[in-house]
């Protein structure tokens, strides 16, 4: 079946000219500029040029366009004169408002949910990645038919002026997404247990596994190839990872430990991405510390840290989890700014300053991480025969050997391990 979506994306060329809007209705604790930035860089992130970039006030929001009959006209006129082909409204509008825009301004007009959800379908590399944005895709088209879908028309059944309506097209569609999007859950669902079978393994091995979180574009991959010499694909991009990147890694006093590098986060996470990525998220919930890499340096910072906790909130991201911040691009600060950042992370026992790029701080994040991680372990002192090599290799790979003593026939440890170790190891 050839969605509606895809349809649109045939339509949605690179390279096409848009105009940028921010409906400001006041109610928002973020930097007017810098959302519009922020949704400039969404944009181009797909290929899109960006002509302009426009703020409307809106007191009120009109049910039929959002912003006001005179924004409409001087919008419209704006897009007359950059040639624009798209405009892209850093909002929600529904589907009346979406088709009324349209009319009226002769080009393609998306809100910021079908911006991001362009953004994942571009994106996705994987045979899970494409599976989940293609439900998010069919979910958020669903409501918008009659929008999107130019061939529909009402089909009317028996004969006369007032025969009854037999299935309209718009059913029909409506009927075959709703089977598409049951067939994507199931393969989601078995996914979503093969996921689940790998994580049980490696919870029954004795490695902890950190998760990097944090908002899109704040560093995350960077400090993931840094930490683990990978090479996965780091820019100056929103959204350039999508897919779950998991790297073992080694610790001042771990032996090795399980790096997860996450899809980023973002303001106003449109619902269907949350829900078809729980899956992929998984590994988050599921983590034994969460290190959430801030961009220090962007004037939204705060605001950015709170739309990534609530996004974790709604997750099921317990807050009991440990958390960790790594304060990224401390080097893009100067002056003051750089002082006081400084400072204060230095005042804090959960935030460390780093550079991902130059490396600074990196270091000093992996022993604060590894203090966390053994922050419950206790210290044994452990008996073997002189001759159980492999018990000894067993304690020097899972825990922290902190003496040992070896005479004729015994070797004596003392042992800094969480207790689950050392009910393993009274097991082995």
């Amino acid at each position: 079946m050839t969605t509606g979506f895809e349809r649109d994306r045939d339509e949605f060329a690179r390279g096409a000219r848009a105009i940028v809007v921010l409906p400001d209705q006041g109610n928002s604790s973020r930097d007017a500029d810098a959302r519009l930035e922020e949704t400039a860089g969404l944009a181009m992130a797909i290929g899109v040029v960006v002509a302009e970039k426009i703020a409307y006030r809106v007191r009120q929001p009109k049910p039929a366009t959002l912003i006001g009959s005179g924004q409409v006209e001087a919008l419209a006129a704006q897009v007359r004169m950059e040639d624009a082909q798209l405009v892209v409204i850093d909002g929600a509008l529904t589907p009346v408002q979406q088709r009324n825009l349209e009319t009226a301004l002769e080009c393609k007009v998306i809100d910021r949910t079908g911006l991001i959800l362009e953004i994942f379908g571009e994106r996705a590399a994987t045979a899970e990645g494409r599976l989940q944005v293609e439900l998010a895709h069919l979910d958020y088209q669903a409501g918008r038919l009659v929008r999107s879908w130019t061939h529909l028309e009402r089909q009317r059944g028996g004969f006369g002026f007032l025969g009854g309506p037999g299935e309209t097209q718009i059913e029909a569609d409506r009927r075959l997404i709703r089977d598409r999007m049951a067939r994507l859950r199931k393969e989601l669902d078995q996914v979503s247990r093969t996921r689940g079978l790998h994580r049980d393994r490696r919870q029954r091995a004795p490695w902890p596994v950190i998760a990097l979180v944090g908002y899109t574009n704040a560093g995350k991959s960077t400090l993931f190839n840094r930490l683990t010499g990978a090479d996965v694909m780091a820019e100056d991009l929103l959204f350039a990872t999508l897919d779950p990147t998991l790297r073992q890694i080694q610790l001042p006093g771990i032996d090795k430990a399980i790096l997860s590098d996450t899809v980023g986060f973002v303001s106003e996470l449109p619902t269907q991405l949350v829900a078809a990525f729980k899956a992929t998220l998984e590994e988050v919930v599921s983590a034994d510390l969460l290190i959430h890499v801030r961009d220090i340096a962007h004037p939204d910072s705060e605001a950015q840290r709170a739309d990534v906790e609530a996004v974790l909130h709604e997750i099921g991201v317990a807050d009991t989890t440990p958390r960790f911040e790594a304060w990224n691009k401390i080097d893009l600060l100067e002056g003051d700014a750089r002082t006081d950042a400084l400072v204060e992370a230095s005042r804090r026992d959960d935030v460390v300053a780093i550079s991902a790029m130059s490396g600074e701080g990196v270091e000093e994040l992996k022993r604060e991480v590894a203090a966390k991680l053994t922050a419950g372990h206790r210290r044994y002192s452990i008996t073997l025969d002189a001759a159980d090599g492999a018990g000894a290799a067993w304690l020097h790979q899972h825990g922290e050997v902190l003496e040992q003593e070896i005479d004729d026939d015994r070797a004596t440890y003392d042992v800094r391990m969480a207790p689950r170790d050392y009910e393993r190891f009274l097991q082995r």
